[in-house]
């Protein structure tokens, strides 16, 4: 199965770094973190990646000019100001009208993807994002069973679950993007939550964001103390 990896942003919250190079490839123990992402992938036996770059492209791929395991590796540029569904609307072509899974290239966790995958089938979800609970500073969810029946971007809610990234999507998700302009997580996934068909898979462990120098340092010390690995 294909796995997705948007990484084309400027981070401009960690502009500190991201002067020089592009957020993925910022290093966690002197890793980049998207190599992290990828190894937690592979670990599940998930190593076709599609990086979906922009903003210092050329870093991305220059790191992985050479061989990285048994992974396939293919580095799109989808432009500097491209938005997130536009993004992953031009990677339509590679995708072969067949479930993929998606992720940013900020982020990393302990899901298990095997399980998140069989979730997604077993409840015959368009979308299924993996559903995290940590503090209330981005888009909120509210969850029924084992899909979501409301989803608002940057929203605050008492439910207390937030999108954490890590998808399963069909291909009809393209049907919902309009162009690079469109925003993946406003119209097109509060539209498929409208039609019932955004499932949520609740991941209860480790899940940690990389927006900020402050979120880097926990990050950093998260994997000091061996909370995550893979």
């Amino acid at each position: 199965m294909k796995v997705v990896i948007l990484a084309g942003g400027l981070g401009t919250r960690l502009s500190e770094i991201t002067k020089t190079v592009p957020k993925p490839m910022i290093k966690i123990k002197n890793k980049p973190i998207i190599f992290h992402i990828m190894k937690h992938y592979s670990k599940f036996g998930f190593n076709e990646f599609y990086i979906a770059a922009g903003y210092k492209q050329n870093i991305i791929k220059r790191y992985f000019k050479k061989k990285f395991f048994n992974w396939k590796i293919k580095i799109i540029n989808t432009g500097q100001k491209t938005m997130t569904g536009g993004r992953l609307k031009r990677l339509k072509k590679y995708l072969n009208d067949e479930t993929f899974m998606l992720t940013y290239g900020d982020g990393l966790s302990n899901v298990n993807l095997l399980k998140l995958l069989k979730f997604h089938k077993k409840n015959k979800s368009m979308v299924t994002m993996t559903a995290v609970r940590p503090p209330a500073r981005f888009g909120g969810i509210k969850i029924n069973g084992p899909k979501v029946k409301y989803f608002k971007e940057k929203s605050h809610l008492d439910e207390g679950w937030i999108n954490g990234g890590f998808f399963v999507m069909e291909p009809t998700i393209f049907n919902f993007i309009k162009n690079d302009q469109t925003v993946l997580e406003r119209q097109p996934l509060e539209q498929v939550c409208k039609v019932n068909k955004l499932g949520a898979f609740k991941h209860f462990s480790f899940w940690q964001c990389m927006d900020t120098l402050r979120d880097k340092k926990l990050l950093e010390e998260k994997l000091k103390k061996k909370l995550y690995k893979n």
